[in-house]
């Protein structure tokens, strides 16, 4: 027996049925898809998360990662650095993330912006 649930509908014990979950957060969907395509892409050496932002610990105020940080990290095999921002198909750019990419770049870098794995593919090549 399949079970269907409608938004504000009660279930046979009276209670208000659950609705059907969507993904309201698409750029980490986007994240587990882009660090899967990285890690198993030839061109790859290692790639790694960067988390950024601040949280109070105990009585202190710490801030972790910096201003524009992407967020996967990593180094390609031919030891250049790796610099990818992950966005939600509709998702745009911050100044500072566009400044941290491109000095990626004009270092000698690879660095882009990747909202699925086809972005991947397009800016290292093919498996």
């Amino acid at each position: 027996m399949t079970e269907k649930s409608f938004s504000g509908a009660p279930d046979l014990f009276g209670m208000e049925a659950p609705t059907k979950r969507t993904n309201s957060k698409p750029e980490a969907a986007a994240l587990c898809e882009v660090l899967k395509a990285l890690k198993a892409h030839p061109a790859v050496v290692w790639c790694e998360r960067m988390n950024s932002g601040a949280a109070r610990v105990g009585g202190r105020f710490v801030r972790f990662g910096f201003v524009g940080c992407p967020d996967v990290l990593g180094m390609l095999r031919d030891g250049r650095l790796l610099g990818v921002e992950v966005k939600a198909p509709k998702g745009k750019l911050r100044p500072e993330q566009a400044v941290f990419l491109e000095r990626v770049r004009a270092g000698g870098g690879v660095a882009f912006v990747a909202r699925d794995c086809r972005d991947v593919m397009q800016a290292l090549g093919p498996l």
